[in-house]
């Protein structure tokens, strides 16, 4: 049997009823990374911190937890890879928590003229492999300009973020390209692959990066996919999508020994449920295992949606969000065989492995989802963990060989499953797997552990799923529609500030949010410490 499943926080039974102090510097409301990344530093700064959170422990999203009965598998199981966590964060609060750099960037594989064939970006086969689906050199040099001007924005925008926010021109001035201006921040980048590429595999591994929980065609006008493709290019100056040691929970317990550290309170099963302000002084109602009690603070910071945010201060709410995501968590007791025997499976399955994800597959399946259809070929993409970091097996597992499988699926809005969860879900799980199988020579179902109760280790979250269990606004995985990283008429000067001056944003839904980043934690750390 595996290990007791350890805790960010301590037992609710071994804790105090209710807060100590009569008045804290600073309540956080929400315990997950951006808020323990926000207590930490104003425990840090010398500051009374109380951080309340709902469930029986902290981290939020980013958590790692054993999924499957009897099973030891420690699987991150919603946010799953870190680029967007600045170093400055981890050196600033002395975190004991790494990263691994993945051996391969991505996997595609693709049926050409009839044969099964595929292309592999990253280490020294990148190239072959580009000449062997193309035919010729062209899309790779194309590749090698395009992301080269994608790491030289990066190298310029990523340190921008833990900074107030700049002004549009000043950091339209600081990238210093027009073209790479106009390019992310002002065509849509739908423009640009297809100025660029030639190839509709190539295409649509470019374009995937401005999907991810986001529902928006190439050439939508709004935008919004350019705003996600700049934040999935920028992370850490390089655009690297790295493995977290440990799972995903290995950076939130951390970030919670950090603010404990320094002197930070963490209460779990305690919900704020109202936020009283006169911009000066603040009363916080909490919800606790023995009653209800009200905490006073001289500000407050809120680690939830902008949605969780106006429920709490009475305010107007937001436009609602709408997630577009389906998540997968799978425990194989083998890698799957390929179509593709030019490629091993520990390389395909090392990096990013996309299906169906071509430039006119994924225009279809936008197509059908926003007519109100789940996708007919459902695009997705799946990562290994434990390929790049073992630790997340218990022992044995890891010794005969098993491996866990994380999959992301693309255009699935949350509208699409209102009508009736649960048969939606399994439909649209079937049919993405289906894409799966088809690169493979054996059915992905064939590799699947069994728990101990000898059900299939295979578990699929909907938006209306996250919605549910984390709280996430309509299963949006980044809160709201992210924003470009400058000021505009309705930021404050960190990106975190609210119309009440003592009331301040720190979750993904601030400025320069989503993702697993601790940005929004340590921007309204710095607002709040003037």
């Amino acid at each position: 049997m595996p290990a007791p499943e350890p805790s960010a926080a301590p037992s609710p039974a071994h804790q105090p009823p209710a807060p100590t102090r009569g008045r804290y510097d600073a309540v956080i409301v929400g315990g997950g990374h951006n808020g323990l990344v926000a207590a930490a530093y104003l425990a840090r700064a010398g500051q009374s911190v109380l951080v309340l959170e709902r469930l029986d422990t902290t981290g939020g999203a980013a958590v790692s937890t054993r999924p499957f009965a009897g099973v030891d598998a420690r699987l991150s199981r919603y946010s799953y890879l870190v680029s967007l966590l600045p170093r400055k964060i981890v050196r600033d609060l002395g975190l004991d928590f790494a990263v691994r750099k993945r051996t391969v960037s991505s996997y595609t594989p693709v049926v050409r003229e009839g044969r099964p064939t595929g292309l592999l970006v990253g280490g020294d086969r990148t190239r072959e492999s580009f000449a062997a689906l193309t035919g010729g050199e062209r899309e790779y040099a194309a590749w090698q300009r395009f992301y080269a001007m994608t790491q030289r924005v990066a190298e310029r925008v990523f340190p921008t973020l833990t900074e107030p926010l700049p002004a549009r021109d000043a950091l339209r001035a600081r990238i210093d390209d027009a073209e790479a201006w106009r390019t992310l921040f002002e065509e849509p980048i739908g423009v640009a692959v297809e100025r660029n590429f030639t190839d509709d595999l190539v295409r649509g591994v470019v374009l995937t990066d401005a999907l991810i929980g986001t529902f928006a065609d190439a050439h939508d006008t709004s935008l919004l996919q350019n705003r996600c493709f700049l934040y999935h290019v920028i992370g850490g100056g390089t655009g690297d999508w790295d493995v977290p040691v440990g799972g995903m929970g290995a950076l939130t317990d951390a970030l919670a020994r950090a603010a404990r550290s320094a002197g930070a309170e963490i209460r779990v099963r305690h919900e704020a449920t109202r936020i009283e302000t006169d911009a000066t002084h603040a009363e916080v109602t909490v919800r606790t295992p023995d009653g209800e009690h009200v905490v006073a603070a001289r500000r407050v910071l809120v680690n939830a949606s902008p949605q969780a945010l106006a429920a709490l201060l009475g305010d107007t709410p937001p436009p609602p969000a709408e997630g577009a995501q389906l998540k997968v968590n799978m425990l194989l007791t083998r890698l799957p065989r390929l179509r593709d025997r030019s490629v091993d499976p520990r390389q395909a399955f090392a990096g990013t492995f996309h299906i169906a994800e071509g430039y006119g597959q994924l225009a279809d399946a936008y197509r059908d989802a926003a007519a109100g259809r789940l996708p007919t070929a459902p695009p997705s993409e799946i990562y290994c963990h434990s390929l790049t970091d073992p630790s997340i097996l218990g022992p044995d597992l890891a010794a005969r060989g098993y491996q866990t499988l994380t999959l992301f699926g693309l255009h699935t809005p949350a509208r699409l499953f209102a009508a009736d969860n649960d048969a939606a879900r399994a439909a649209l799980l079937k049919a993405t797997l289906a894409e799966l199988d088809a690169h493979l020579e054996e059915p992905i179902a064939d590799c699947l552990a069994l728990d101990e109760n000898g059900e299939p280790c295979i578990e699929a979250k909907t938006p209306l799923d996250l919605e549910r269990d984390l709280r996430l606004p309509g299963g949006h995985i980044f809160h709201r529609d992210l924003s470009f990283p400058y000021e505009s008429d309705t930021t404050g000067r960190w990106g975190v500030e609210t119309a009440h001056a003592n009331v301040l944003l720190c979750g993904a839904g601030a400025v320069r949010g989503g993702g697993v980043s601790g940005v929004p934690g340590h921007n309204a750390a710095m607002a709040a410490l003037g």
